[in-house]
């Protein structure tokens, strides 16, 4: 008789089980924060164990997008299907968004952010399905209100998807089914929303002091670059490149690409903080609270820095710096939290954080979604579409 120890069972499904546990730290670092031996430390297995399942990392990202594809298609499928009534069709599919959304938080949004990292015919594909998922959906939301213009129809469609993907921005959660509802709740307001036709004029141009100074010059280049081809793909000599200076010389201005990262976070944080405080000087909360969020989607629209700054916690950068710039975000969302509050005294604290994440997640994705982000009154769509979110009617 063997005196082996007896051997744990394998699980059933090992791959899925890694890519769940890759698709959380891509979530938490971003693709460029994590490595193989990350990920195998991580699921509790060897890096050659690992390598049976997947050739790289980057094959492990293209199997959690695709899987979270699935899903959508799947969810998309069930809904639509002749066994539901077509009265019942959009909350069912907005229903099961929203469970596949609180069960694989950690996939909510990954296949639109990360997606870039993949192989092109990979992205090929990504675009294909998510593009077929869209319009499926664009023509359901036009089956309920069929006055709308097919393009306004895609864009709450898009902002819907949103508040589904603002779940793997925050770590707050509540019971599953009050989470799951909320979430519905959130969508139908959205894709209820009448979108506004009018523009919001854009600010006089304020004259220049003078020539800005070379420290601005390499600051303002970075900003460009890093929003054009991302943080990894931009090297100091690139940036002095487009600052008219050589590589070496952007040294004297920022010791590092990280340091860079640092300061368009803390000049973000700052057009946020003058905005807000313009914004609160309101006589009451409600009124308040509406010109946060409109002086928000301005700065968002009309700041590079700051969304450049989504990305600043996914890069190496000084513990210190990363906490600081945590710090400041947090005070922010703070100020709309005591607002929302405020106006909806018996909103429970986490059902408030939900849906102020999922207000800026709205306006964060939809300025950076080229399907949209070219509309001509997208600054009062957004407005109006956080409006909806923060149940400000």
């Amino acid at each position: 008789m063997s005196t082996d120890p007896a051997r744990a069972p394998r699980p059933r499904d090992r791959k899925a089980q890694l890519a769940a546990v890759a698709a959380g730290l891509f979530r938490a670092r971003g693709f460029h924060g994590v490595g193989i031996n990350d990920i195998a430390a991580a699921a509790g297995v060897t890096g050659p164990a690992l390598y049976r399942h997947f050739t790289d990392k980057q094959a492990i990202l293209a199997y959690v997008v695709l899987s979270g594809i699935d899903d959508m298609e799947a969810v998309t499928a069930d809904a639509l299907t002749d066994s539901v009534p077509a009265s019942e069709q959009l909350q069912t599919l907005l229903t099961g968004l929203a469970a596949q959304a609180v069960e694989r938080r950690e996939i909510a949004a990954l296949w639109r952010w990360e997606g870039p990292h993949l192989a092109r015919e990979e992205r090929r594909e990504i675009r294909r399905r998510s593009g077929a998922v869209l319009d499926a959906w664009t023509k359901l939301v036009l089956t309920t209100r069929p006055e709308l213009p097919a393009e306004e129809a895609e864009l709450l469609c898009w902002a819907a998807l949103s508040v589904f993907g603002s779940v793997s921005v925050h770590h707050t959660t509540v019971a599953r089914k009050r989470f799951i509802a909320l979430l519905v709740e959130l969508a139908t307001a959205v894709v209820e929303t009448t979108l506004p036709s009018a523009t919001t004029p854009p600010p006089a141009p304020v004259a220049g002091l003078g020539t800005p100074s070379r420290r601005e010059q390499v600051l303002a280049a970075a900003t460009a670059l890093f929003a054009e081809r991302g943080f990894h793909a931009v090297s100091m000599e690139d940036i002095g490149a487009a600052a008219g200076i050589a590589g070496p010389s952007v040294y004297r201005h920022f010791p590092s690409k990280a340091a860079l990262m640092v300061a368009i976070g803390h000049r973000a944080a700052d057009r946020l903080a003058l905005a807000a405080e313009q914004a609160l000087q309101a006589p009451d909360e409600a009124t308040g609270l509406r010109r946060l969020a409109a002086s928000y989607v301005h700065t968002l629209l009309h700041t590079p820095e700051l969304l450049v700054s989504f990305t600043a916690d996914r890069v190496t950068m000084p513990e210190r710096d990363k906490a600081d710039l945590l710090r400041v975000q947090r005070d922010y969302v703070g100020q709309w939290l005591s607002l929302l509050t405020a106006v909806h005294p018996g909103l429970p604290a986490r059902e408030a954080k939900v849906r102020v994440h999922a207000a800026l997640t709205v306006a964060n994705d939809l300025s950076r979604t080229r399907r949209v982000s070219g509309r001509p009154h997208l600054q009062a769509e957004l407005t109006a579409l956080l409006h909806a979110v923060l149940g400000l009617g």
